[in-house]
């Protein structure tokens, strides 16, 4: 082993620090020019820095790890993007509520006035029915009323017998007896109340010609003026004619009477009705009938 003395050693130990304070100044002179350069770019045309990706956190540090003993700026410069994309988020969250509320709300607003207006709708057709049915009940109505006054009209000339009474007297003389006037009032006594009825009066006598027809006539007037007399049966309900001995008409005799008397019908109305029913009209008559 050579020996060396010690001043030899302490300065070679020296000359090794300055060749590497030497070194590691060349070096940080060959870095200033380039941190130089990089200061001159302008800002618009400098690259901007790769995007960090938030499913891989930055390494730093000396063993390439996040630094565990991060100051609160570092927190919040890495915190403060995810904070304001979160915000972002939240505020087109609230928008979107915001548009949902109110297109519900003109929804609901159009729903509620489409449905008052079918309300309305169903109303009006609903009083429309009923307006309908009033009137077809009021056309049936008027057409009942209508075919009642056709028939009462109808019904205005139209007369049925209801009663015959054959008043005899002995000769010429118009003189009633007891049974004659007993007929007579029988037959009255069935007019009491009783309205739209006629009394035909059909005279006969013995004699042709004109005598005969004035005794027939006679004869009449003797029985017009007992039912006016004893009864007061008015004189307008009351038509006679003087036939005298000529055959009675509708019976299909040939041969003159025999006998002097008046053939006295009741002729009844059909608006007269005692129950006071609305008269019908039969068609079929076309007049009085005769037994």
């Amino acid at each position: 082993m050579a020996y060396f003395p010690k001043s030899r050693v302490s300065h070679s130990g020296q000359l090794a620090v300055l060749v590497l304070a030497s070194v590691l100044c060349a070096s940080a002179g060959a870095q200033q020019p380039a941190d130089d350069s990089s200061a001159q770019i302008p800002s618009a045309t400098r690259p901007s820095p790769p995007a960090q990706s938030l499913s891989t956190p930055p390494k730093e540090g000396f063993w390439g790890r996040v630094n565990p003993f991060a100051s609160k700026k570092w927190v919040h410069r890495q915190t403060d993007p995810i904070t304001g994309q979160v915000n972002e988020l939240n505020e087109v969250n609230a928008k979107n509520a915001t548009d949902i509320k109110d297109v519900d709300s003109r929804s609901q607003a159009g729903i509620a006035k489409a449905q008052g207006v079918a309300d309305t709708a169903n109303k009006n057709a609903t009083l429309a029915g009923q307006q309908a049915q009033e009137a077809g009940t009021i056309a049936s109505q008027a057409s009942l009323k209508v075919n009642q006054l056709n028939g009462t009209v109808s019904g205005l000339d139209q007369y049925t017998q209801t009663q015959t009474v054959s008043i005899a007297f002995r000769g010429a003389q118009p003189v009633l007896s007891a049974a004659a006037r007993q007929q007579l009032d029988d037959l009255a006594a069935t007019l009491t109340g009783r309205q739209g009825y006629l009394l035909e009066l059909e005279a006969y006598a013995t004699h042709s010609g004109s005598y005969g027809i004035q005794n027939s006539e006679q004869l009449a007037e003797a029985v017009k003026r007992y039912l006016v007399t004893a009864h007061d049966i008015p004189v307008y309900r009351m038509h006679s004619v003087a036939l005298g001995n000529v055959p009675a008409a509708g019976t299909g005799e040939t041969e003159p009477v025999r006998s002097s008397h008046v053939e006295l019908r009741l002729m009844e109305n059909s608006l007269a009705a005692r129950d006071g029913s609305t008269p019908r009209f039969d068609p079929s008559r076309t007049g009085a009938e005769r037994p």
